[in-house]
This record gives structure tokens, sequence and C-alpha cells, in this order.
């Protein structure tokens, strides 16, 4: 069976185009399957996406170093600063105002976020041992607390906490939450 030009030219650009086709539909495919994952809307962290935990360090003297992991699955945003609980305490520690990062810290899943605390000065008065601290995630707003809080277990003996204690804004690295 002969074919004249045209048919064979003909038949080329059909079997291309349907090539093409059905590598589009498979490009897209993957694409759509990756889609959503890749662009599932972050969340704010919280003590349910998150492990936190409390490390005394050496330097500087009277700190502890808070640290948030995000053990979700999804993207999750630590705005503001904690609110921290030692013990009973009426009312929150103070954020240091003057360690705001430049932007919200966002913490894709298996990352960490930072807060320095500052536990006690010679300026401090009203001192106590504290044994326990709760950690509640700040909504984005900053005027209240998302979900429930974690509690992070405190150095053997407790620490000595007094009026002078404030908390720094969640930070990206350890250095830079410690650096007040």
């Amino acid at each position: 069976m002969r074919f004249s030009a045209k048919a064979t030219a003909a038949a080329a650009a059909l079997t291309a185009a349907l090539s093409l086709t059905a590598l589009g539909s498979a490009a897209s495919a993957v694409a759509s399957a990756a889609t959503p994952a890749a662009k599932a809307a972050p969340v704010t962290c919280s003590a349910a996406t998150t492990k936190v935990t409390v490390k005394e360090v050496s330097r500087p003297v009277n700190h502890l170093l808070l640290k948030a992991k995000n053990t979700g699955t999804k993207t999750c945003y630590a705005y503001s600063a904690p609110f921290l609980r030692f013990d009973e305490a009426q009312a929150p520690t103070p954020w240091l105002h003057d360690s705001t990062p430049q932007a919200v810290v966002t913490l894709e899943p298996g990352q960490s976020a930072y807060a320095g605390i500052g536990t006690s000065s010679p300026e401090g008065s009203e001192g106590y041992r504290a044994h326990s601290l709760d950690v509640l995630f700040s909504n984005r707003a900053a005027s209240g607390g998302v979900g429930g809080p974690a509690a992070a277990k405190l150095p053997s003996g407790g620490v000595y906490v007094d009026s002078s204690a404030f908390v720094t804004y969640w930070q990206t690295s350890a250095s830079d939450a410690l650096q007040w």
C-alpha cells in the first residue's frame, strides 16, 4: 500500500499531536498530584504541631533557650513571641519588644524556632524558684493564644525567676534568640 505525501505528513502530524497531548496530560497529572501538598495552607504553630523544649545555657547568664520544633506535616507560623507562665503566675512573662524580627518565623516540617528567656537580673525583685513552665503560642494578631499550652520541662531543681524576667520574640536561630 502506498500513501501519498500529504497522507504521510498528516499521519506524522497527528502522531506528534497525540504524543504531545499524552505528555501534557501526564505532566498535568504529576503537577496536580504534587500541588495539594506543596500548596497546603500554612497553619499557626501550636502545642499540637510542635515539640517544645527548654535548655539552660551558660551565656548569657540567667537565661534559658526555648525551642519549638515543627512536628506537623504542614508549614506553620510562629507569630510574635510565646506566652510563658512559670508555675502558677498570674500574668505571662513580658515580651522583649526590642527582639521583634523583620518577618514572621516560618517553620517547614522538622524546622525549629527559638526564643530566649531572661529569668532574673540584679534589678529584679520578688524572686522565687519556678518548677514548671507552660508555653502558649500566639495568634496572628498577638492578642491571645492558639490551642492549649505545652508543658516545657525546666532543669531539675527549678529556675530562679524574678520581676525582671522576659521572653524574646521567636527567632530563626538560637544565637539570635540569646543576644538579648
